[in-house]
């Protein structure tokens, strides 16, 4: 899997709503044309993705807060990350559509640039399966699966009704990717004042990487204390969270979107 990460593309941390699971994934394209030089520069796909997530930003009647597709594919076979894992979609139509599935785009249109590569499918699929690891379920849908448009174009939507699948001379069973494992969430009651652990020092870790720090330097990395508290419910509120729904202890889709390390 060759992935472009946010931080690669220059972006910081998705502001978009957490959601640990869906139903499954929602196959997009652009809707536009699609230039061809696409095909010969991959400078141009960043630039193309860079574009999207600029116009999703500015567009008034969505009030998009990131682009709206967790990741995007390009004809080189790259997975470009947009809201990327754990973040609910803004792509799939409306809000009952965005809860039921995440969503990933091919970097084509409707005219133009309008036959996905090989390398395009590929990392299509790749992108599936990483959703998959984090949260997705197995449906394999087109836009257009319950929403009224023409996404994700004729080519595209043929490679979904027949199930997704790897091009031809690809591996049938799904490669292993590097992917980092995250702590499991283990119950809002695990989450008591004095409890000792080193998940306990991870999750201090990740609220500090994040931006969430309201630790004071006495703080005990490995105890639940007032600053491990205080630091979770800011990160709540950061995921848009309010009332008693941003107060400790965490929840299970607010500790899947922080990604606690399991070492």
């Amino acid at each position: 899997m060759k992935l472009v990460t946010r931080t690669q593309l220059g972006w910081g941390p998705s502001a978009a709503t957490a959601q640990a699971t869906t139903r499954g994934v929602k196959v997009h394209y652009e809707g536009t044309e699609v230039s061809k030089d696409l095909l010969t520069d991959h400078d141009l796909c960043i630039a193309e993705w860079k574009a999207i997530r600029k116009a999703h930003l500015a567009d008034p009647r969505e009030n998009w807060i990131d682009v709206a597709y967790n990741f995007a594919a390009c004809p080189h076979g790259y997975l470009l990350e947009g809201r990327g894992l754990g973040k609910r979609t803004g792509a799939n139509g409306d809000q009952p559509l965005n809860v039921a599935h995440y969503a990933i785009v091919g970097l084509i249109g409707s005219k133009g640039l309008t036959e996905p590569t090989d390398e395009m499918l590929s990392a299509l699929r790749d992108g599936i399966e990483l959703l998959r690891q984090h949260g997705a379920g197995d449906e394999i849908l087109g836009h257009r699966d319950g929403y009224a448009t023409n996404c994700p174009g004729g080519p595209l939507y043929a490679w979904v009704k027949e199930g997704a699948p790897r091009p031809e001379g690809e591996p049938a069973v799904p490669v292993a990717h590097p992917v980092k494992t995250y702590e499991p969430f283990p119950g809002a009651s695990w989450f008591k004042v004095g409890r000792k652990s080193p998940i306990v020092a991870r999750m201090h870790d990740r609220l500090v990487a994040v931006g969430c720090n309201r630790y004071k330097s006495s703080t005990k990395k490995d105890t639940i204390g007032s600053g491990d508290v205080a630091s979770y419910e800011a990160w709540q509120r950061h995921l848009g969270y309010t009332g008693k729904a941003a107060t400790w202890p965490p929840g299970p889709a607010s500790w899947a979107a922080l990604k606690v390390p399991k070492s």
